[in-house]
């Protein structure tokens, strides 16, 4: 395989429509983890469901990525059809929130959510995925073009939130189904990448460098620091609305204090190109702010300090994600970054499945205590890259990459 300096740069239009596509339809799936993110909790309870089916239900996701989610990328990778996936997930995901809003049993929702969220957890990772590989083709920065889906994710996350004190939260899924099609929508004009040609000869070694992949300490370091940092935020995914909410806080306060965090996470994507330090190092930042962040929040602080401890989600999720995608890029080939991709989300679902059905348990029984078990888990993740960042650092090349 060429070096990533090998790989000749397409023209600058091209790279611009690359760009712009991409940005539109990471715009159209951040909004709709917008509108899910703060408010399906709120639905589930307002249809009767109660804190520890909650709990259930929304670990169902993170299962699916260590289940059914390989399987969607690795099936991707091998037929070379990315975009195929994509556009075949994203339309799947609208059938899934249709059905889901149909239902309101415990047992009923959480199988048509299971349905759902077998074709949803892979559109984020493929997306991923089919963006690494832009980066190195097109020469483009990673965090500028993700920045967008973080922009439309504040979007729907206000949007549903003003919706929410306008209609009855038992209406609130149609809106989230309502962006899924829009999402689905915008996947058809995504362009595709590699000719025909190149797609088959990507594929030849494909099967042999996925499972060098597994084999790799450094790798293995990667997924396993993102899982924990990453999902030590379950508790404020699943409780954190309905927490407010109960506090007294409207639903245009609870999209705002949503859309603080997601600002600040902006701001470092944004600014990333010009991040000098090295991808292992923004991960163990990301770790340690996230750790900060869980002690306070475990407080119970009031809302004025709540909104300024929001702003460590550019720490906590943004530097994170931005250097563990640095170091996808650095360690793993491009004709098996789909499949990287996908053992990348399978580790954090494993993790993230564990974490919500725990948050569910300590949250019915001691409340904002919860963020504790988080705090620890971000340290854990924070101590796995602080340990492997020599290693990552001293081999730029992995094994399986072929350097």
């Amino acid at each position: 395989m060429p070096s990533e300096s090998q790989i000749p740069i397409a023209s600058s239009h091209l790279s611009r429509r690359f760009a712009f596509r991409l940005a539109l339809f990471y715009g159209a799936i951040f909004a709709l983890v917008g509108c899910h993110l703060p408010f399906f909790p709120v639905w589930l309870r307002a249809v009767g469901i109660d804190a520890a089916w909650i709990g259930i239900i929304a670990a169902v996701p993170a299962v699916t990525r260590f289940t059914i989610l390989p399987l969607v990328t690795g099936l991707a990778e091998r037929r070379a059809a990315v975009r195929g996936a994509m556009i075949a997930t994203a339309v799947l995901t609208t059938l899934g929130f249709a059905l889901i809003g149909t239902q309101h049993l415990p047992l009923a929702v959480f199988v048509a959510y299971a349905l759902t969220a077998a074709t949803w957890t892979p559109v984020v990772p493929l997306t991923d995925a089919y963006a690494l590989r832009g980066v190195v083709r097109y020469g483009l920065d990673y965090g500028p073009v993700r920045l967008w889906g973080s922009a439309a994710f504040i979007i729907g996350a206000l949007g549903c939130g003003l919706l929410a004190d306008m209609i009855a939260a038992k209406h609130l899924i149609w809106i989230i189904a309502a962006v899924a099609a829009l999402g689905a929508l915008i996947s058809l004009g995504l362009q595709p990448l590699d000719g025909r040609k190149a797609q088959a000869q990507a594929e030849i070694q494909v099967e042999h460098r996925s499972s060098a992949l597994l084999r790799d300490p450094r790798f293995l370091a990667i997924i396993a620091a993102s899982a924990l940092i990453q999902s030590s935020h379950s508790a404020y995914y699943i409780f954190g609305s309905i927490t407010w909410q109960l506090s007294g806080l409207g639903g245009l306060t609870i999209a705002g204090l949503w859309a603080l965090g997601v600002i600040a996470e902006i701001v470092v994507f944004a600014l990333s190109p010009r991040f000098t330090l090295r991808p292992s190092t923004l991960v163990v930042i990301g770790g340690c702010g996230a750790v900060v962040r869980w002690l306070i929040t475990a407080q119970e602080p009031p809302v004025t300090v709540l909104a300024v401890v929001q702003l460590a989600h550019g720490l906590s999720y943004g530097l994170t994600q931005v250097g563990i995608m640095g170091l996808m890029v650095r360690h793993v080939p491009v004709p098996v970054i789909t499949r990287a991709q996908g053992y990348l989300a399978a580790c954090g679902g494993i993790v993230a499945s564990c974490a919500s059905i725990l948050s569910g348990a300590i949250y019915a029984r001691h409340g904002q205590g919860v963020y504790y078990a988080m705090a620890a888990m971000a340290l854990a993740g924070a101590a796995v890259m602080w340990f492997a960042r020599r290693y990552l650092e001293a081999h730029p090349q992995s094994a399986a990459s072929g350097g």
